[in-house]
């Protein structure tokens, strides 16, 4: 069975750290997948240690930080503030007892010029560099396609290539429900298992309305079970495969944005439960 967690995309616009936090744990999420501008907000009042106490009281372990994005084909003035966010995100998850930060590839409409060796051997380069830098922090890296075509790296069979080619055990990968879905509706749920054995770091829990490709966005994400992705096949499908994590709600849904925060919370708890048997 896996444990219930939240990612903060899910009301970055109608709460804060310190309120996730406490609305995750009176609902009783066990895993918190924090936000870096949202982490960037709260130290501007508080510290390191009042994050620690505050994760204590409410029994949260934090999971994986979110995320350092675009990280394909980088400018040099890209890569340092890249470096300077990700450096950020290395120490505080040693801090805090974080053991994961989610990586994405980049979305350009340039990489369309790109093919798929390049993406890998660029990818591949970057993960290597970026995993230099977090080992010695203690942190692993989590690696996450996302199944819209805009981005250079947009199917998990990609993604597995990609790290098998980086072949280091603290660079692994993220299925999240609607990329799987983005890219060809689940069409290949066998894929999951082929992930290499403890190379499934991290389960984003989500649905989405049933749109056709082009006009589905992340912004039509939505609560598990109100959409059209086979979510129970794909928790099963990543529980088969060894993963017994967090299963972590993430959406970027403006309607919930809109929502009391506790009412999108509680509600998230309802609808992700039946998912994470």
């Amino acid at each position: 069975m896996l444990q219930l967690g939240f990612n903060e995309a899910t009301c970055k616009e109608n709460s804060c750290v310190a309120q996730d936090i406490r609305l995750c744990g009176k609902f009783g999420y066990q895993a918190i997948e924090l936000r870096l501008d949202m982490l960037k907000a709260y130290f501007k009042a508080y510290t390191i240690e009042d994050l620690k106490a505050l994760l204590e009281e409410h029994h949260l372990q934090p999971f994986a930080l979110n995320s350092i994005e675009n990280i394909n084909f980088c400018t040099p003035k890209a890569w340092k503030e890249l470096l300077e966010l990700f450096i950020f995100a290395c120490e505080t998850a040693q801090k805090i007892g974080n053991p994961y930060i989610v990586v994405v590839p980049t979305m350009t409409d340039e990489y369309q010029t790109r093919s798929e060796k390049e993406v890998t051997a660029d990818s591949v380069k970057v993960l290597n560099q970026l995993a230099d830098i977090a080992e010695p922090y203690g942190v692993k890296l989590a690696f996450e396609p996302i199944g819209d075509r805009r981005w250079c790296c947009n199917s998990l069979r990609h993604a597995i290539e990609i790290i098998k080619e980086v072949d280091r055990d603290s660079v692994g990968l993220v299925v999240d429900c609607i990329n799987f879905y983005m890219h060809d509706k689940c069409s290949d749920l066998a894929s999951i298992g082929k992930i290499p054995p403890g190379k499934l770091f991290v389960f984003h829990l989500n649905d989405c309305e049933d749109l056709p490709f082009g006009e589905l966005d992340h912004c039509h994400r939505i609560m598990p079970g109100h959409g059209c992705i086979p979510i129970a096949e794909i928790s099963r499908a990543v529980q088969d495969a060894g993963y017994t994590g967090p299963a972590c709600l993430e959406l970027f849904r403006p309607e919930y944005w809109e929502m009391e925060a506790e009412e999108v919370i509680e509600l998230g708890a309802i609808c992700s439960a039946p998912y994470l048997k």
